[in-house]
Formats: C-alpha cells, sequence, structure tokens
C-alpha cells in the first residue's frame, strides 16, 4: 500500500477529506481529522479499496486507526477472490484494517467514517477517482520499466 500523496501531492493537499469534530461527539477529543489515502501499489491487482489511516492533525505522525473500505458489492469480491464469500464479505464496505494497529478511538472513528464521511457521495466518488488515477500512474510506471533498454 502506497500514500496517494506521494504519487500525487498537489491533488491530496487539495482533496483529502477531513473533518472538525467540536466536543462531545460520542468519546473522541475535539480535533481536526484527516482522511489519509493509502492505495495497493500492485500493478496487477484490481481491488477496488482503499486504506484510510486516520490522524489528528496536531498530530499528524500519530495514526488513530487504519480503516479499510471497498466500495464494489460482495460479488464483485467472491469472482475477484475465485469464490471465496467469507473474504468477500469482509472486504466490501468499511471495517478496521487488521492488519494495522488500533486505538482506543478506533470504533467511533469507524462510525465517523460510516455515518458521515460515506454519506458524502462526492467524497465516495473521490476515492474511487483517486483510486483510478493511482493505479494508471502505476501501470504507466510498469510499462516504461518493462519497456526500457535496461530491462
Amino acid at each position: 500500500m502506497t500514500h496517494f500523496d506521494s504519487v500525487f501531492p498537489e491533488v491530496a493537499a487539495r482533496e483529502t477529506r477531513s473533518l472538525y469534530l467540536p466536543e462531545g461527539y460520542k468519546r473522541l477529543p475535539s480535533a481536526q481529522y484527516g482522511f489519509l489515502e493509502l492505495y495497493c501499489d500492485d500493478p496487477g491487482c484490481d481491488c477496488r479499496r482503499v486504506l484510510l489511516q486516520v490522524c489528528r492533525e496536531d498530530d499528524p505522525d500519530k495514526v488513530l486507526t487504519t480503516i479499510t473500505y471497498g466500495w464494489e458489492t460482495e460479488s464483485f469480491y467472491a469472482r475477484l477472490l475465485r469464490g471465496d464469500r467469507k473474504t468477500a464479505r469482509e472486504m466490501t464496505g468499511a471495517s478496521l484494517d487488521p492488519y494495522n494497529k488500533q486505538s482506543k478511538y478506533s470504533e467511533d472513528l469507524l462510525e465517523l467514517f460510516r455515518e458521515v464521511v460515506l454519506s458524502d457521495k462526492d467524497y465516495v466518488e473521490r476515492l474511487q477517482r483517486h483510486y483510478r488515477m493511482f493505479k494508471k500512474a502505476l501501470r504507466k510506471q510498469d510499462h516504461k520499466m518493462r519497456s526500457s533498454p535496461e530491462n
């Protein structure tokens, strides 16, 4: 997985989603929270998923949670996984990423993501557009490497 901003820093600076939470939302401290996007860096993979690292603006190096979000249907992921319905179900929608460390705020941040962030249709479309941009850049780089005279 690679951060979107490492490939498209200008776009990420303009389009990374952040939310300001006032005091009293769930158990979350009042702060500005950013949702940093990471995409699969395998040029041959078409998983149509994003990892989102959630950080506070005042402590951007501390990841509070990592959310995985797959926007396709369970059937799409089952085909991708050659019939593995259990894993396909896990890949569909938003959940806490089981491979990354979570914090005491993870469940509340996941709920915030599901209730507030995913209700924004434009944002969901933005994630999908960023995925396509990222994959296109990856394939272009992979093609250049393969056609290089040194290879």
